[in-house]
């Protein structure tokens, strides 16, 4: 009888102590506002007592973040599971030994639910950085409503989006305009033409610099200068006498003056919520004929990672597919970052009627699109001032399209050799 007790007790010891032989004690740090920071903690909490882990969360506002996450990362006390910012990956990780590398966890999270493009563009170095949460791009947004009433086809040329300007300017006035180009958005047409001509992103992998050459560059900013001059968009001049307002907050825009933009498509409700019932209709990447590539700018807007201190990685691993690949992350977690990258969560949000259909559309052409695999440096702070500051002295006549095109690529280079 003793020893039956003795046996039921070491058995039963073992059993209570074993998840605890297991479990790992992390902590996850990110930024956003509150209904993302509510989602996620319900996120850890459910993916936590599903694997027998306890996650601490550690969350921010956007301002002040990447200070936080620098200054933990310089001395070692960074979070076992991380939000990092796309860009930050080669600030980060310029030689992929940032981070952990997450391939090696492939037996604990499935890969497959993301594309070879998708795992690219978290790779740095050919180390898996970072997986996407979601992936965003830049797509065409046209005024459907106001298009019609001028009975104006939506554009899917470049040339017809020439045309459709003339027709605008006839039917509604000198003010109408069928496109939005100011600031980023210029800097990301002007670029969209250079790729589509080029089939190149602006950032050559290999070496480091600049891909297109100076001739190359500057054609692409003729072709903004030639949207300039034929109405097609708004001088930079033209928009700063208007008060340089947002695009979703201009009247050109909610009255649909301005019938179309290229935005992200994350960004979709932003831009239609002001129309007040006008359809804005999503549409594929405008290009001629003779375009190499669609040169869809298309990217992780963030991704996941895990630090490369962390002393159970593999547990840190077991929660970052709950929260991407599994029913209890993805349900909780919702759209707060997006639409999923990873395919069984986003057809899970689908299925569940939580994402909207014209949300869908606009990732769904971003998904189709064709170019070359963007390099996270274009939207280094530096290379994008690079862009805008001198594309502002293009516009105001203060230099040549040629001189800009030396003026960038001279530039960006220069930022291009940190790295």
């Amino acid at each position: 009888m003793k020893l039956t007790k003795l046996l039921l007790a070491t058995a039963f010891a073992a059993t209570s102590l074993a998840p605890l032989a297991h479990s790992a004690d992390l902590r996850m740090s990110w930024w956003g506002g509150d209904s993302r920071h509510k989602a996620t903690q319900a996120a850890l909490k459910a993916c936590g007592e599903k694997h027998g882990h306890t996650i601490a969360p550690e969350y921010t506002g956007w301002d002040g973040h990447l200070e936080k996450v620098t200054t933990q990362i310089a001395g070692g006390t960074e979070a076992d599971i991380m939000q990092i910012n796309w860009p930050w990956l080669p600030l980060f990780s310029i030689k992929g030994d940032g981070f952990a590398d997450l391939s090696q966890f492939k037996d604990v999270i499935d890969l497959s639910q993301w594309t070879k493009e998708e795992l690219a563009a978290g790779s740095m170095n050919g180390k898996l950085n970072g997986l996407p949460v979601s992936t965003t791009g830049r797509v065409f947004m046209f005024n459907k409503t106001a298009l019609d009433k001028a009975g104006v086809a939506i554009p899917k040329t470049w040339d017809e989006l020439f045309a459709a300007a003339k027709t605008l300017k006839e039917k509604v006035g000198p003010g109408a305009y069928p496109m939005n180009a100011v600031k980023e958005t210029a800097v990301l047409l002007i670029s969209l033409n250079a790729t589509q001509a080029t089939g190149k992103d602006l950032v050559d992998q290999k070496t480091g610099k600049v891909a297109w050459t100076e001739e190359e560059l500057t054609s692409a900013i003729d072709f903004y200068g030639k949207m300039v001059s034929e109405g097609v968009v708004i001088s930079q001049k033209d928009n700063a006498a208007e008060g340089n307002l947002n695009l979703f907050e201009s009247p050109k825009w909610v009255d649909g003056r301005i019938s179309g933009s290229y935005e992200w498509d994350s960004t979709y409700s932003k831009y239609a919520d002001p129309l007040k019932g006008q359809v804005l209709e999503p549409v594929a990447l405008l290009k001629n004929a003779d375009a190499k590539t669609e040169g869809v700018y298309r990217k992780p807007s963030m991704v996941f990672s895990i630090s490369k201190r962390s002393k159970n990685p593999k547990a840190a691993a077991e929660i970052v597919n709950c929260l991407l690949n599994e029913p209890e992350g993805i349900k909780a977690l919702g759209t707060s970052r997006g639409l999923p990258a990873s395919k069984v969560a986003a057809k899970t949000l689908l299925d569940a009627g939580v994402i909207e259909p014209e949300l869908a559309a606009a990732n769904a052409i971003i998904l189709a699109g064709t170019g070359p695999t963007v390099s996270p440096l274009n939207e280094h702070p530096e290379v994008r001032a690079v862009f805008i500051d001198t594309l502002e002295q293009y516009a105001y006549g203060q230099m040549t399209s040629a001189e800009a095109a030396e003026e960038i690529i001279d530039g960006v280079n220069d930022v291009l050799k940190k790295f």
